[in-house]
């Protein structure tokens, strides 16, 4: 069983590897994967919340970003791209700032 100090450090690494994935881009694979393996370890820690933000924030920063490409001939795509863009930097950074202040994510 991880400590309080191991799930918060876990945690913020993922919120790192998601942050970086804007200049990388591969960084959130590694950070998705760390989310499914260490999700039991959080289960019942105000860090549930937090995993369950990340993994939601992946895969609908995903699915807009596809829809983004998908419609980049229509225009409207560069729009959904940005907007997602822009989504995924908030939830990174609401993310964080919660998880410094100690508290859980709201649903």
């Amino acid at each position: 069983m991880a400590t309080e100090q191991q799930n918060k450090d876990i945690t913020q690494v993922i919120y790192g590897l998601y942050a970086a994935s804007l200049v990388v881009g591969v960084t959130c694979i590694v950070g998705i994967i760390l989310n499914y393996v260490k999700r039991d370890e959080v289960a019942g820690t105000l860090y549930e919340s937090h995993f369950r933000w990340q993994i939601r924030t992946f895969w609908f920063s995903l699915l807009w970003g596809f829809i983004g490409v998908c419609t980049v001939v229509f225009i409207v795509g560069i729009l959904i791209l940005i907007a997602n863009g822009i989504w995924f930097i908030y939830r990174i950074v609401v993310g964080w700032l919660r998880l410094s202040e100690g508290k859980p994510m709201y649903a």
